[in-house]
């Protein structure tokens, strides 16, 4: 029986094992870089040990230090979650030979699957489809477009699509810096890219004992940098006939290696109904919330109860309903999908009827690794919580999902949380029409447009200036209990600016608000009455409706959100700082991050375009390119250098280059 369990790992998954264990009556055990000392992970594990550093690599990537960890501790399992050191099998050999519990498959199940090569050829001898494997050195015309993929790893990491031979070489080199960074392992191979393809998967869980579990498929086809966004159970394109031969497909998998844990067998699923093997994932997923939905198993629990040498029922539960899980990520896909950091000031998701496990009757989920006030950092990825929908119906589950993204509070860094709102209620997805391309085909332009229109924009502005206002009077020492910007007789009215060109003006009189915002005719002079105001809550009657606008100032922003969309606004100061102005030519850094490559140096001529520097965040690689041709005048950094956001990297001097 296991005591005292050490998750090697952080964030949302080390929560949500934890959670399980109290149920259990398990003792807890939390890692923690120094990044992560104040997270929520570690305040709820009963002990904590940790980590020295803020890389991965300095921690939840050291083995000897987590082992020495669960030592120190007194633990005498380790779960290892998903990411970081869950699919190394030297990792899994040494928690056994220091005598402690693996909560995982057996290491040589683990190494078996660790090479996607490897995998490929095993499964092969199996009789489960695979895509053929190509040789990079090899790939011609022919082949294109091809699929880069790193051989240890998953997750999106060490990916790229490559279709022009033009473009080969420097794909391979980043795809190997991204996949040694992640995994540790530079090591990539080629397959062939299989066009408005899906990505189903099966959920797998088997005992020591010879039972092996297919808990039904999952579709996972809608994703960003080949790493998912959406994913649902089940698959709306799987019928009883192709869900039991990839069930079937999936059981000779695991048995083929002889499987013991939770584990997924994932799949390309071809437009003509042709399945391949794609990857085992030897852990939990994680999507594996909307299969727990699905079944009502707490896989966790399976896991911990496998590890302990408990046997499976002969057959799993009968599913049940249907459940979508969104990942809310602090990023800006309208920025190439930029990642955000910085302090999360409010992260409130209304209607939660459970955490980290299935609701009694169904409803919302929320997985998440943050908590208002809470810091995103630049060293981990920037997922902030999985949030699942679990309903009768599809239709019913995106809808309930949808309504949720859309109330929630989500203050201080920007998030996707419009996207996802905009793809749940998307024509093609609600038909269930959707591949690895969606996103593409959609457009961005389309789903990551805000949720609030032009007129909510402004009427929030209003409500921003109303409660700044209220926030002023309620702080005066004199008269302080007047209604705030209110006037006996008419005079000029209050203005406020705010950047991106949106400007209020208003009166507070005898006769109520006076609008004097002439830029948009819905506005205009007697339709918009005030209710109610102060600093938090701004209530406003609109052509005869009624709508509140809760109101956050904080960190030189203002956040309102209310039923028409939220809306976030930076007051424009009212003088311009000077220390904020950089020379003409200057590229800033976007984000907090580390300098892994310098393609560029003083002097040299550039391109529109061409790549300067290759930044690292988030265990992503981003581009830093020349938005002009011209010479490089100014190159301030070097490689392994850290940067903070707004720092300048370059300066590009515009111009003819030097012939």
């Amino acid at each position: 029986m296991i005591e005292k369990l050490l998750v090697a790992n952080r964030g949302e998954i080390a929560r949500r094992v934890f959670r399980t264990c109290r149920d259990l009556g398990i003792a807890t055990v939390a890692v923690f870089s120094d990044a992560d000392a104040g997270a929520p992970h570690v305040r709820e594990a009963d002990a904590a040990v940790r980590l020295p550093g803020d890389a991965p690599s300095d921690t939840y990537l050291r083995a000897e230090s987590l082992i020495a960890a669960a030592r120190a501790a007194g633990a005498d399992a380790v779960h290892p979650g998903y990411g970081f050191l869950s699919e190394n099998a030297g990792f899994a050999r040494a928690v056994l030979d220091a005598g402690l519990t693996w909560v995982g498959p057996p290491p040589a199940a683990v190494a078996a699957m660790g090479s996607k090569t490897e995998a490929k050829r095993l499964m092969a001898a199996a009789g489960v489809p695979v895509l053929p494997q190509l040789d990079p050195a090899e790939v011609t015309e022919a082949d294109l477009p091809i699929l880069v993929k790193a051989s240890a790893g998953g997750g999106g990491r060490g990916m790229r699509v490559v279709r022009d031979l033009a473009g080969l070489d420097e794909r391979l080199a980043a795809a190997g810096r991204e996949a040694a960074s992640a995994f540790g392992d530079p090591a990539v191979f080629c397959e062939p890219l299989l066009e408005r393809a899906r990505h189903i998967e099966v959920q797998i869980l088997a005992d020591a004992h010879g039972t092996v579990w297919a808990l039904g498929e999952r579709e996972c086809s809608i994703q960003r940098r080949h790493q998912k966004i959406v994913e649902e159970a089940p698959s709306p394109a799987v019928g009883p006939e192709l869900r039991a031969r990839l069930c079937a497909a999936a059981v000779d998998a695991a048995r083929a290696i002889e499987y013991v844990g939770a584990g997924t067998v994932e799949f390309m699923l071809a437009p003509d109904g042709r399945f391949f093997f794609l990857e085992m994932n030897t852990r939990l997923q994680v999507e594996h919330p909307v299969t727990e939905c699905v079944y009502g198993l707490d896989l966790v629990r399976l896991q911990l109860e496998i590890a302990e040498g408990e046997r499976l029922p002969d057959e799993p539960p009968r599913p049940s309903g249907h459940a979508i899980e969104v990942r809310l990520y602090a990023e800006d896909p309208a920025l190439d999908w930029r990642p955000a950091g910085g302090v999360l000031h409010a992260f409130d998701v209304p209607g939660v009827d459970a955490r980290f496990a299935v609701p009694a009757d169904g409803g919302l989920r929320l997985d998440a690794g943050y908590e208002s006030g809470g810091e995103v950092g630049v060293h981990y990825d920037p997922m902030l919580a999985k949030v699942i929908a679990y309903a009768p119906t599809r239709a019913a589950a995106a809808r309930r999902l949808r309504r949720a993204l859309g109330g929630a509070r989500l203050h201080g860094v920007t998030t996707n949380r419009e996207l996802l709102v905009r793809v749940l209620g998307e024509k093609a997805f609600l038909a269930g029409d959707t591949h690895t391309g969606y996103l593409d085909e959609v457009g961005l332009e389309t789903l990551a447009r805000p949720l609030a229109d032009e007129r909510a924009v402004r009427l929030s502005a209003l409500a921003a200036a109303l409660a700044d206002a209220a926030a002023n009077r309620a702080g005066a020492r004199v008269l302080g209990g007047l209604p705030a910007g209110w006037r006996n007789v008419p005079s000029q009215p209050q203005r406020k600016a705010f950047e991106g060109g949106i400007e209020v003006e208003y009166r507070l009189t005898r006769d109520g608000l006076v609008t004097g915002d002439a830029g948009d005719a819905d506005n205009a002079a007697g339709t918009v009455a005030l209710v109610g105001m102060s600093p938090e809550q701004v209530v406003l009657d609109v052509d005869g409706v009624r709508y509140a606008f809760d109101v956050q100032a904080v960190g030189g922003r203002v956040f309102v959100d209310s039923a028409l969309g939220p809306v976030a606004l930076t007051p424009e100061p009212r003088f311009a700082d000077p220390s904020g102005q950089v020379a003409p030519g200057s590229l800033l850094a976007p984000m907090p991050g580390t300098v892994v490559r310098v393609e560029t140096e003083r002097g040299a001529d550039v391109a529109e375009g061409q790549t300067l520097l290759i930044l690292e965040a988030m265990k992503m690689e981003h581009r830093i390119a020349a938005p002009a041709a011209g010479t490089v005048a100014a190159l301030n950094v070097t490689q392994g250098q850290q940067v903070e956001a707004g720092s300048v990297l370059a300066v590009i001097s515009e111009g003819t280059p030097h012939t």
